[in-house]
């Protein structure tokens, strides 16, 4: 059976690591442009559509080819919104904007440009063959909670966490992983009910770290900047 595929991108207005983000040009295109030309390229998607609370995101997105209509809420729109509750809520308008209910649903964040439109193929076909009801990407952890991740607790430094054994060398560490924020995908009910990232159902796509740069800095603005222009993106 065909399942209808929904990709939800989510865009607001205010940003704190990078003023205006969305807006930022990379070789002379914004931000949300390299996400959006990546669904449209990556021909699995019945709908692709921008939820945001800014009226100039929303024309800059439809412009690009996306579909928007509406305005997301204040309540998911600070700071402090959490992810599932607003693509859950872009879900529920298209399903009553569009008439139908959609199988599958993504979220891809414009934060990370980097991903290749295989990644997004291959997300898809990973997460069905493993019949996931959830899917995040992400990519080898550079720094280890079992070697070289700290805390501060009481004035003594810890390590983040505890092994069986003393690790003294990070080739002897478990192997961890960092997640990148690229590529979410959700069963519909999943979604729906939502209550956690990690169930049995969860499974995790790999992608190297040269395409697993979130852009949350200006830092990682400028080394994303440099990447892009490095591929001739």
């Amino acid at each position: 059976m065909n399942k209808s595929i929904l990709c939800a991108i989510s865009m607001r207005a205010g940003s704190k690591g990078v003023k205006n983000k969305n807006f930022k040009l990379i070789n002379g295109k914004p931000l949300m442009y390299y996400t959006i030309k990546q669904a449209i390229k990556s021909k699995i998607f019945d709908k692709i559509i921008v939820s945001t609370d800014s009226k100039k995101i929303l024309k800059m997105a439809k412009s690009y080819g996306a579909d928007g209509w509406f305005l997301r809420p204040k309540a998911l729109s600070s700071s402090t919104s959490q992810k599932p509750p607003v693509i859950k809520h872009a879900l529920l308008k298209a399903e009553k904007f569009y008439n139908k209910k959609f199988d599958i649903i993504f979220d891809l964040d414009v934060t990370s440009p980097l991903r290749k439109i295989e990644d997004i193929k291959n997300a898809y076909n990973f997460f069905i063959k493993k019949n996931a009801n959830l899917l995040l990407s992400g990519c080898k952890s550079k720094k280890n909670p079992y070697f070289n991740m700290v805390e501060v607790i009481n004035g003594k430094l810890k390590r983040v966490k505890k092994f069986k054994r003393n690790i003294y060398r990070r080739q002897d560490a478990p192997i961890t992983f960092d997640c990148n924020a690229s590529i979410y995908i959700w069963r519909r009910k999943s979604l729906i009910n939502f209550k956690s990232f990690y169930t049995e159902k969860t499974v995790f796509y790999e992608m190297p770290e040269s395409r697993s740069i979130d852009i949350d800095s200006n830092f990682d603005f400028k080394l994303v900047e440099f990447l892009l222009k490095e591929k001739n993106i």
